[in-house]
């Protein structure tokens, strides 16, 4: 196959993100455009779900939620170019926010404990939310990108912080072990979940919350790599998506970070855009 033709390949994938990412809904609720007036639609729509919880407007795209700051940047973002998707995502915004208030007080627990992948910059900012329970931990997964453990309900998932681990009278190391072997445990098993794709074109890890989690698990990636002739590169765009392919020329890669800048402008909770080589070692940032 020729450059030329591989390359109108992966166009055509990169073209097909739209189905990745799944179409707008229907009409959108009139949600307000500038940021005062947004950040003031959010916050009624919480108290309208909330009522024992103060929410108090601290400024533009910043409320307070009882001890909680939740900042409003990502999903203002995310409205202002997906206006069709606007008010579904704010509802499930809102739906986050009261599991999260109602499920602060529950004791933490080691089964509880998964890890999710996380960029750097996203997590320097979430430090600015967390209250008085303690700051989250983080382990380096590869360049801009970190793994952070949780805890996991069916209510929803939170960050695991220093008072749960005081609380469970673990070592920080102790906390990544448990929760990378319970992701391990609970996940089907990537061997089943990824096959091996051609040169030309993409596979596709998504509709799970902790598909990008499987990064952290190093060593489950070794068989693909292997049937992929020794080959894997991955990005990550979203918190629920990994692309992966078994070409690294100059075209399959340009090809492949444009798919991943296409998923993260149209996703609510964007991850990153940078590709990663696997390596028996860990990850490495393809530049």
């Amino acid at each position: 196959m020729t450059i030329r033709s591989r390359m109108c390949r992966l166009l055509i994938a990169v073209i097909a993100a739209g189905e990745l990412v799944g179409a707008g809904s229907a009409r959108a609720q009139q949600v307000p455009a500038d940021e005062p007036a947004f950040t003031a639609f959010v916050a009624e729509r919480i108290r309208a779900e909330i009522r024992d919880t103060p929410v108090v407007i601290k400024g533009p795209l910043t409320l307070s939620i009882g001890p909680l700051q939740a900042n409003l940047d990502r999903i203002y973002a995310f409205c202002k170019t997906n206006t069709g998707a606007c008010s579904k995502e704010i509802g499930t915004y809102v739906s986050g926010v009261v599991a999260t208030t109602s499920n602060r007080n529950d004791p933490p627990t080691r089964a509880a404990l998964r890890v999710v992948v996380r960029s750097a910059d996203y997590m320097r900012q979430a430090l600015r939310e967390v209250d008085a329970r303690g700051p989250a931990l983080t382990r380096p997964l590869a360049e801009g990108l970190v793994i952070v453990p949780v805890l996991d309900s069916p209510r929803t998932i939170r960050v695991f912080n220093d008072k749960d681990r005081a609380a469970l009278g673990l070592t920080p190391d102790q906390v990544f072990d448990i929760a990378i072997a319970n992701l391990r445990s609970s996940m089907k098993p990537l061997a089943t979940a990824a096959k091996a794709v051609p040169s030309g074109q993409f596979g596709t890890l998504k509709g799970d919350y902790y598909q990008t989690s499987r990064l952290a698990l190093i060593d489950s990636w070794a068989p693909l790599a292997q049937a992929q002739g020794g080959v894997l590169i991955v990005a990550a765009p979203s918190a629920d998506l990994v692309l992966y392919a078994s070409e690294d020329s100059g075209a399959a890669l340009d090809a492949l970070r444009t798919l991943a800048r296409n998923v993260m402008a149209h996703a609510p909770k964007p991850l990153s855009a940078a590709l990663l080589r696997w390596t028996p070692k860990g990850w490495q940032l393809v530049r």
